[in-house]
């Protein structure tokens, strides 16, 4: 069995053979479950328990009146749902005291599904961008998986905190959008022809674009070239890049070579060395988008992580867009934007909630093997409760 959907299943029989136990749900929401029956039976649940329900706080045995008008309510609302079906939750929980781990176990799947769905989102909107030369979709859809990042660790119990992982998540090789693909390498080839033939070409990028924003690796080795030339102090003109491109090993390793590199410079009119790079910059923002929506994808289905480490690793893999976000910022003379308002209030997520996600790490007692209890329980008392309904 999949053990996310056993977990939905379990808690939805805990709560209807215990009603009590979604006193203990409050920070679970139906749509943290994934499948939409369990949607519309966990509202169902809830809608019963605030309309007065006598099962709610009436004693056991619980009245079978809870389980059907449970389903009855859900019916409303999603097709498919049988008569039977509640009572296979029934059967398919174990304890149902455990109700709150289990409810923990669903809102760490629900956690895993929104960040993969926004990655997903994230990656499409960069690529459409980079189709179109714009920026404004793929930021704007980066704010919201920040915000959806920051949102789902305080929900989880925690502070967002953006946290490296020990070994990068597999990800298959980076395709850049074909039909943008001749026009970006262009516009590098255009950029490094402007800034090696005009003087003072280089002062008007060299603060906000870096040799890691060119797509092509050989590009951003000559832009590191003329960027070492113009540190310096040194004269820039085809014979000092050449020069500097050797002393570097790119001519010795294959990076370049010597035609290439005169090639880049012959017959190069003029040209804006601003806009060129803000092209340059344009399509590495994107690019770097797509990249980075892709990790955290990765990140979020991987099962083995938790929510914790989940949303921590997903902030430090979008560090790199931030990085380039800022740099753009800067090239556009751009104020950065508002930061997303939190969902919660001043004093974070409801204290259950917390004690709830936190519960994972807290230690149990073990009293001493010397101390024995003063009697032992009775057989009925260490019986889990009945699961029958008058």
């Amino acid at each position: 069995m999949n053990p996310l959907l056993g977990a939905e299943q379990a808690v939805l029989g805990a709560v209807l053979l215990d009603p009590r136990q979604l006193s203990h749900l409050d920070w679970l929401a139906p749509d943290h479950f994934y499948r939409p029956v369990h949607q519309a039976l966990f509202a169902a649940l809830r809608k019963l328990r605030s309309d007065g329900h006598p099962a709610v706080g009436a004693d056991r045995p619980v009245p079978l009146s809870w389980v059907t008008d449970a389903a009855k309510e859900a019916g409303l609302h999603v097709r498919g749902l049988t008569p039977v079906y509640p009572h296979a939750l029934i059967q398919a929980c174990p304890r149902p005291e455990h109700a709150p781990v289990y409810g923990r176990m669903v809102l760490e799947g629900a956690i895993h599904r929104a960040i993969a769905q926004h990655a997903i989102r994230l990656h499409q909107v960069a690529r459409a961008d980079a189709l179109q030369g714009k920026v404004e979709g793929a930021l704007r859809a980066a704010d919201i998986l920040t915000g959806v990042l920051t949102d789902l660790a305080r929900c989880w119990g925690t502070e967002p905190r953006p946290v490296g992982p020990t070994s990068a998540p597999a990800t298959g090789p980076a395709v850049p959008p074909p039909v943008q693909a001749d026009q970006v390498a262009e516009d590098e080839r255009f950029l490094l022809a402007v800034l090696a033939e005009q003087p003072g070409a280089m002062e008007e990028v060299v603060d906000w674009l870096r040799p890691g924003d060119f797509a092509d690796p050989a590009h951003g080795q000559l832009y590191r070239c003329l960027g070492a030339l113009h540190h310096r102090g040194e004269p820039i003109d085809r014979i000092t890049l050449l020069w500097e491109a050797q002393r570097r090993g790119l001519l010795a390793d294959g990076t370049l070579s010597g035609e290439q590199l005169t090639a880049f410079v012959d017959g190069v009119g003029a040209g804006s060395a601003e806009w060129l790079g803000e092209r340059v910059m344009r399509a590495s923002l994107t690019r770097t988008a797509a990249v980075s929506a892709r990790v955290v994808r990765a990140l979020a289905e991987d099962e083995a992580l938790v929510p914790g480490r989940l949303i921590n690793y997903a902030l430090h893999a979008l560090g790199s867009l931030d990085e380039v976000r800022a740099r753009w910022e800067t090239a556009n003379g751009t104020p950065p934007p508002d930061p997303p308002p939190p969902t919660h209030g001043p004093d974070g997520p409801p204290p259950a909630r917390v004690h709830v996600a936190l519960a994972r790490s807290t230690p149990h007692p073990v009293p001493p093997s010397s101390v024995r209890p003063a009697s032992a329980p009775t057989p009925s008392a260490s019986r889990p409760p009945s699961r029958g309904h008058s």
